[in-house]
């Protein structure tokens, strides 16, 4: 399947299903590492890849401006076992998710210190703490952080941001800002820097830094780390994987069932 999926990516046309009208691509990691080596060869143009799951599928289907920059993405790769198995519904044979935390380690594993990175994102002084720890790990060439307020950026920030990234000349952005505003981020940026690659890995900063427990894997593998997260943080996230997570899958149903069609 990677090499199939590389094959037509490079000609453009990336292999793609639809869940609640938004656009997934089928891909596994790393089908998503080959082709992101291939657009840093390239270095002809900014992609950015969303990371989404459940949580920014539903989030598209009240902003249409959200599904637009989703519609946009280079990459939209299934970050969650419910997106998966509507894959393999739909005659992909996706193994395993895309899992943010897990892509960012594997492509800092295995490409070491051939490219440099950036980390955008996080609670004072995580972006510096994740570099530091994927370079200890991994040996991988650093070639900025940047921490932001938590609150909108007045446009003197805003070019404060994009000069310090431009000077830092990254091959790869890692956006740590959660949905939807990673992906906002993104879109906005893309054609203001030359980054061969932006990915929003939301809490992959976190959680790859320590600073969050995972849940244990076989939770991970089997759609089950909402409840793990759940119970972690249930003030912070009881709204997105009761209330959401609960209309998500009556929409999902209604769309197998061919009751309800989504734009």
């Amino acid at each position: 399947m990677a090499s199939n999926t590389l094959t037509l990516e490079l000609a453009g046309v990336s292999p793609t299903f639809r869940v609640l009208g938004v656009k997934v691509s089928a891909v596994q990691i790393p089908d998503v590492i080959a082709i992101m080596e291939q657009w840093i060869a390239d270095s002809n143009r900014t992609h950015y890849v969303a990371v989404t799951g459940m949580h920014g599928v539903t989030e598209s289907q009240d902003d249409a401006g959200f599904k637009a920059i989703l519609e946009e993405a280079d990459l939209v790769v299934p970050d969650g076992m419910p997106l998966v198995w509507l894959g393999r519904w739909r005659g992909f044979p996706l193994k395993r998710r895309v899992y943010g935390p897990e892509l960012m380690e594997t492509f800092c594993r295995d490409t070491r210190g051939k490219y440099r990175h950036f980390f955008y994102g996080g609670a004072p002084g995580v972006a510096d703490h994740l570099a530091q720890t994927e370079r200890d790990r991994h040996g991988i060439r650093i070639a900025g952080t940047y921490c932001p307020p938590f609150r909108p950026l007045t446009d003197e920030e805003k070019n404060q941001a994009i000069a310090a990234i431009e000077a830092a000349k990254p091959d790869v952005l890692w956006v740590g800002l959660s949905t939807p505003k990673q992906e906002r981020w993104m879109h906005e940026y893309r054609d203001k820097l030359r980054v061969p690659v932006l990915l929003g890995v939301g809490a992959a900063f976190d959680l790859n830094t320590g600073r969050l427990k995972q849940a244990p894997r076989w939770m991970r593998e089997n759609g089950l780390e909402w409840l793990f997260r759940l119970l972690a943080e249930p003030k912070r996230l009881w709204r997105r994987y009761v209330v959401q997570g609960s209309r998500f899958a009556w929409n999902v149903c209604l769309e197998l069932m061919a009751l309800r069609a989504f734009d």
